[in-house]
């Protein structure tokens, strides 16, 4: 996701070296393992298979790209991504692609490009997405991106995307992206030992990342479908889930280490009842139950600082063609 590049770099720091902070991208080497599966603040973790240069505008140019997909030692990709816990068993292939800035090809001339190649060299039917149909679960999927002039062909080490958390099976509207709210999580040092609140909880995203990194965690939304969603998301956790207005927390003063929330901007989610009226009931009861030294971590549409609160950090995101800011706030 656009805007937590760094904290995502911080956090594959623990498996190796990291090499390039990019748009939306990190890159690294490590030595190839399953830890590279757990990595919380990533949408999705490859094996880079290619590089090449002098991709311009012109159609043309995508011979350039079939060349370099033509070379690439793809049995080296395919062990790599074996000892890092890659599924075995693949039957299809698919590729998806993104581009920056303008060309005489879109997408689907990059993925049908590479994936002609792909096929006929890995022996496996490609299937495209130019008609708009979804790729068969279990396949190998490649990625192509290209940045100004330069081309990267890629294998997904998992079966599917970091982003789609196996325990995320409910929702609801407004939910958190998993990556986001774990990099919020990350930005406001939560960790085992600590108690974290989401007086927002929605589907329990937060909370639940919050279990993940070992912290005790409470969730509470005002909304009993939400709780509903989130008691469901979050079996086995060991989170503690309440119906509750997060106007008038039934918890006690100084009572909670970290608060992470995204509070309801009236967008997808209109505010409930105390906030319905008064919307700063939330951060007057947030600086009641944060215990001496705490901290807040919250999604906002603008950094402006909410009453009695100081911003420490802004981190300016793009969120579904929204740009709100992550702020990390402390009280006055």
């Amino acid at each position: 996701m656009r805007g937590i590049e760094e904290l995502l770099a911080d956090e594959v720091s623990r498996l190796g070296t990291v090499r390039t902070v990019g748009h939306r991208e990190v890159r690294f080497t490590a030595r190839p393992g399953p830890a590279v599966l757990g990595l919380t603040t990533a949408d999705d973790v490859f094996v880079i298979a290619s590089e090449v240069g002098g991709i311009g505008r012109a159609r043309a140019d995508l011979q350039r790209l079939r060349c370099a997909v033509a070379a690439a030692d793809l049995d080296r990709v395919l062990r790599v991504r074996d000892r890092c816990g890659g599924p075995p068993g693949a039957r299809t292939l698919d590729v998806s692609a993104s581009v920056l800035g303008r060309r005489a090809f879109n997408r689907y001339d990059l993925e049908d490009a590479a994936g002609e190649v792909l096929a006929r060299r890995l022996g496996l039917p490609y299937r495209s997405r130019r008609a708009g149909g979804r790729p068969p679960v279990g396949g190998l999927s490649w990625r192509v991106t290209v940045v100004d002039d330069r081309a990267t062909l890629a294998l997904r080490v998992p079966a599917r995307p970091l982003h789609r958390r196996p325990y995320k099976q409910a929702s609801v509207p407004g939910t958190l992206h998993p990556p986001l709210a774990a990099a919020m999580l990350r930005l406001a040092g939560v960790g085992a030992g600590q108690l974290l609140l989401d007086p927002c909880c929605g589907a329990g995203t937060l909370p639940i990342e919050a279990a993940g990194r070992g912290a005790d965690a409470i969730g509470c939304d005002a909304a009993p479908a939400a709780v509903a969603a989130a008691v469901s998301n979050g079996r086995g956790t060991g989170v503690a889930w309440a119906v509750a207005d997060a106007g008038a927390l039934p918890l006690r003063d100084g009572s909670v280490d970290r608060i992470a929330v995204n509070p309801p901007w009236a967008r997808q989610v209109a505010p409930r009842g105390r906030l319905a009226a008064a919307p700063d009931a939330l951060w007057r009861e947030a600086r009641r139950v944060l215990a001496p030294g705490g901290r807040i971590v919250a999604l906002l549409p603008d950094p402006r600082p909410p009453a009695g609160l100081e911003v420490q950090r802004v981190l300016p995101v793009s969120l579904f063609g929204a740009h709100p800011v992550v702020v990390l706030l402390t009280p006055r």
